[in-house]
């Protein structure tokens, strides 16, 4: 009987243990997002964030609208990214986590429609299944949530 115990106590530990990891995982904006159009609430894009080093950057690897020109070039765009195309063009550059927390920032994002780019801070919410992102100039910004991609 104790074996048996000690056999079911042990199976529970590992499954608990294998459920915390895969939390503890997604608490990280790394992986495959959809952003959702501010005045319509329709799906817009799929961003793939990626970290190098600690760095997080993010490319646009879908255009999703149905009205969207899957050729489009960043036409607003004022630097390096300037009339490249919108699918692979990177929005996200430089964000790091701060320690401790499950926070990044000290990067910009570029809004290709406008070519801006903001101070960024992202936030994983929902236990990884929404990212806060927030996007500013001094004092003046906007938060969107983007929602994983399952």
């Amino acid at each position: 009987m104790k074996s048996t115990q000690f056999i079911a106590r042990g199976t529970f530990f590992l499954a608990a243990l294998c459920v915390n990891v895969g939390v503890q995982a997604q608490m990280t904006p790394v992986g495959n997002w959809h952003t959702i159009d501010d005045k319509t609430g329709e799906v817009k894009s799929q961003i793939q964030v990626t970290e190098t080093n600690g760095v997080l950057s993010g490319r646009v690897e879908k255009l999703l609208r149905k009205d969207a020109d899957q050729k489009g070039l960043c036409k607003e765009c004022t630097d390096d990214r300037k009339d490249k195309p919108m699918l692979g063009l990177e929005i996200i550059r430089g964000a790091k986590k701060l320690a401790d927390k499950d926070l990044w920032e000290g990067g910009k994002i570029l809004d290709p429609e406008n070519g801006k780019e903001y101070t960024l801070r992202m936030t994983p919410i929902e236990a990884g299944k929404k990212l806060e992102v927030r996007g500013s100039i001094a004092f003046f910004g906007r938060t969107q949530t983007w929602v994983r991609v399952q």
